[in-house]
């Protein structure tokens, strides 16, 4: 079973870490992916952009619109994500609590959904 593990960034958190704490912070990260990766339950895995990089679009009575940025300031801030296989949830939450992230954030673990054609059977296309 697949599982989307959404990274929420602590602003105040990971602000105040130094540039060393920082950088062994982004070590430690991909340590944990390729640890993941090596033991066959890390499907992909990506940090984001800073929410100022980010554009909101929306379709609204038939009107596209834009906006820069993040859609609401919040304490925390969607910093990435990583997609796993996992036996259940119980699983994919101990997975989850081994993330070095864990000091600046939370993480949100939530099962993929399952969806096919309903004219064609085909899923959606997968990792590549």
């Amino acid at each position: 079973m697949k599982f989307v593990c959404l990274v929420y960034i602590d602003s105040a958190a990971i602000g105040s870490l130094s540039e060393a704490e920082g950088r062994q912070l982004v070590d430690d990260s991909i340590a944990f992916d390729w640890g993941l990766r090596d033991s066959g339950k890390l499907i992909l895995a990506q940090p984001l952009q800073d929410p100022q990089a980010a554009v909101t679009v929306r379709q609204r009575a038939g009107k596209f619109s834009s906006t820069d940025g993040p859609f609401a300031e919040a304490k925390e801030h969607l910093g990435g994500f990583f997609l796993i296989e996992a036996e259940d949830i119980n699983e994919a939450i101990a997975v989850t609590k081994t993330s070095p992230i864990m000091r600046v954030a939370s993480i949100e673990v939530r099962p993929a959904l399952e969806q096919v054609d309903s004219v064609t059977g085909r899923g959606r296309p997968g990792v590549v």
